[in-house]
């Protein structure tokens, strides 16, 4: 999987960025080329190993097709309840991130939002909820080309229906 500068990807538990530049740099005498990748929610800047970007989980945007099946995730309510400790689920739902897939991060999302139903968050489920939250806005607003505050209102309404 080759990217271009200028070119958006998408980063585990980071978002999605531009590919600022693509750099090569002698260190420790090996040659290394990377991509700079500017990530857009907060500005930061990443260097990825080209060579191990796609174990990195490094990939590119969703196409608009995939937002539907994103879609079906959020609407899903027929899952068993998660009788987890919250640090074991917690560790489940970081690792879930972790993997880059919007699916997963769906899931994640999902299952916070329908716990909120039943009570409170903790300060750490919310600050998950928030993440897989803006990640799942940020990269289905970039794939259909809309505005941030659209693509929130529309997974809003999905939690609401």
């Amino acid at each position: 999987m080759e990217f271009k500068v200028g070119e958006k990807a998408c980063y585990p538990a980071r978002g999605v960025g531009v590919i600022q530049a693509i750099e090569t740099f002698d260190f420790e005498g090996t040659r290394q080329t990377v991509y700079v990748l500017k990530i857009l929610d907060n500005g930061a800047t990443i260097r990825v190993p080209i060579q191990n970007a796609s174990a990195l989980g490094m990939r590119p945007v969703i196409n608009p097709e995939q937002v539907d099946k994103i879609y079906a995730v959020l609407k899903d309510r027929d899952v068993p309840a998660d009788n987890q400790t919250w640090n074991r689920r917690y560790r489940e739902y970081q690792n879930k991130i972790q993997t880059g897939d919007l699916i997963e991060v769906a899931k994640v999302l999902r299952d916070l939002a329908l716990l909120r139903k039943e009570k409170n968050l903790s300060f750490g489920e919310r600050k998950m909820f928030d993440q897989a939250r803006s990640l799942l806005v940020q990269e289905v607003s970039v794939a259909l080309d809309e505005d941030e505050k659209v693509v929130e209102k529309k997974i809003e309404e999905l939690f609401n229906a």
